[in-house]
């Protein structure tokens, strides 16, 4: 204490400038971090049923067709989460690829298109169900955790996924209820990541990806009785989806608004003569 207190004021100043300084380096440093490393991933899994497509003819204005279900699962072991934080764990789902054309003999087609998918200009949109961006949805897809807690949690999300729409046998822009049907084509690829994120400071971790594939194909003959105009063609089941062993980045656009369903337009487009929007975007 005495030679202490013979040291001149500057210096005294700057020791305890020194020892603040470290203490909040160290108290920094201490300070428990979510990082991938220190989350575990087990038991994922991801695949298409094995059955085929549905064909349902049971109304005279639409056909309808049931699509098997792509369906993804994994556990997940998360770190104690600290004060003040809040992460959620769950399935984020963007569409990369989209053709989805019916034609109606030689008069034309419809399709379903994603314009800025289409052209180039967006390299995936959101396949979110609307209402909880960035996540596939809020139920099973998603586990969150408030912190602080004193130890690692274990959890499991799983979400699944299937068409189910219903195509008009006679021309979209007709008046008339003539079936023309004569074939439906369907090839849409997306992209799943499994994914941690800091709700509040949005950091996001990609813990697992899985790329796969729905395709439909259906001939139809307009001249048959309702209930038997309709066959699949090609292959009766689906390509297995693909666990990939790195991860792909999440483009911005499969993170928020629009989702693929309000970003989708329906076009008629005529053997001859200028295309027409039939649905806009919404």
């Amino acid at each position: 204490m005495q030679r202490y207190h013979l040291l001149p004021s500057s210096l005294v100043l700057l020791i305890l400038l020194v020892a603040c300084t470290m203490g909040c380096i160290q108290s920094i440093a201490c300070k428990p971090r979510i990082r991938r490393e220190n989350i575990v991933v087990y038991e994922v899994s991801a695949s298409i049923d094995q059955c085929p497509t549905i064909i349902e003819e049971n109304s005279p204005i639409v056909l309808r067709y049931k699509t098997p279900y792509f369906r993804a699962s994994a556990g997940v072991v998360m770190p104690p989460v600290p004060r003040n934080e809040t992460w959620v764990v769950g399935w984020i789902q963007a569409c990369t690829q989209m053709e989805f054309y019916n034609t109606y003999g030689d008069i034309g087609m419809s399709s379903w298109e994603l314009p800025e998918l289409r052209e180039g200009r967006v390299k995936a949109i959101s396949d979110s169900d609307g209402v909880s961006y960035p996540w596939y949805g809020n139920t099973t897809e998603t586990v969150t955790l408030t912190g602080p807690t004193s130890k690692p949690s274990r959890l499991t999300v799983s979400m699944n996924d299937n068409f189910y729409p219903s195509v008009t046998w006679a021309v979209p822009i007709s008046n008339s209820n003539t079936p023309m049907l004569t074939h439906i084509t369907r090839d849409q690829s997306f992209i799943t990541w499994l994914v941690a994120m800091n709700s509040v400071t949005k950091e996001r971790i990609v813990l697992q990806t899985v790329r796969w594939r729905m395709r439909v194909d259906i001939a139809v003959d307009p001249d048959m009785p309702l209930g038997s105009r309709a066959s699949l063609v090609g292959r009766p089941y689906q390509e297995q989806p693909h666990i990939l062993n790195y991860q792909e980045p999440i483009p911005p656009n499969a993170l928020g608004r629009p989702n693929a369903n309000d970003a989708q337009v329906l076009m008629w487009r005529p053997r001859r003569g200028a295309p027409l929007v039939v649905i806009p975007p919404k």
